[in-house]
């Protein structure tokens, strides 16, 4: 296979919780790979569903994006039922200890490299929705998962505790945006977008400051 065949979608509902708020949220989880091996990204609300759709296959890493609960929601559960390791930038272990407190993971860092089905993921540190936000890029495949560092229509938020504005902007410019401008986003929340689409809006994201 190749192109958006060896990227899958599964779609789970929650909630997102942080600084004692809590909002309902549809989360994108992305199986990367081929028909024997994938690489899940993000471990959102239910196992499941996401157990389901890897049908079997083996599974070379669980991959969190990033420490908000919403996206680690069930991280242990799928290591534990699909025999895999989780992996997580250390800089978000604040985060991950609030739900997990006895879980372990294994550590991102940039540049890490990380192989299923032939096709190579390159972690990118990508800090500024949370301090250990990671995006991994798939050169062969145009695409880039971006877990909540980048949305169609700019940046992921910042308004909360352990993000920073000034910070997800460096790390969208420097990171992201020297990527190719055809390479598909595909995002932790709603619809894939490119990064030449994002980028030509970098100047109003600066203006409006978020």
């Amino acid at each position: 296979m190749s192109g958006p065949s060896n990227i899958e979608r599964v779609v789970t509902s929650g909630t997102f919780e942080l600084d004692g708020g809590s909002w309902d949220v549809d989360n994108n989880i992305w199986l990367v790979g081929d028909d024997k091996d994938v690489i899940v990204f993000d471990a959102a609300h239910t196992a499941a569903p996401i157990v389901e759709a890897v049908g079997g296959r083996n599974v070379v890493a669980v991959i969190c994006t990033h420490g908000h609960n919403d996206h680690i929601t069930v991280a242990p559960e799928l290591a534990s039922t699909l025999d895999a390791p989780v992996f997580l930038h250390p800089a978000d272990e604040m985060l991950w200890r609030a739900v997990h407190p006895d879980a372990e993971f294994r550590t991102v860092t940039e540049g890490l490299v990380l192989t299923a089905g032939g096709i190579e993921l390159h972690a990118l540190h990508t800090p500024g929705h949370s301090p250990g936000s990671v995006c991994w890029s798939a050169p062969e495949l145009n695409a880039v998962i971006s877990g909540d560092t980048l949305f169609q229509g700019g940046p992921g938020a910042t308004g909360r505790s352990y993000s920073d504005f000034p910070t997800i902007l460096d790390s969208i410019s420097t990171k992201l945006g020297t990527l190719p401008g055809e390479t598909v986003v595909y995002t932790g929340h709603g619809d894939t977008t490119t990064i030449c689409g994002e980028i030509v809006h970098y100047d109003e994201w600066v203006a409006r400051g978020h």
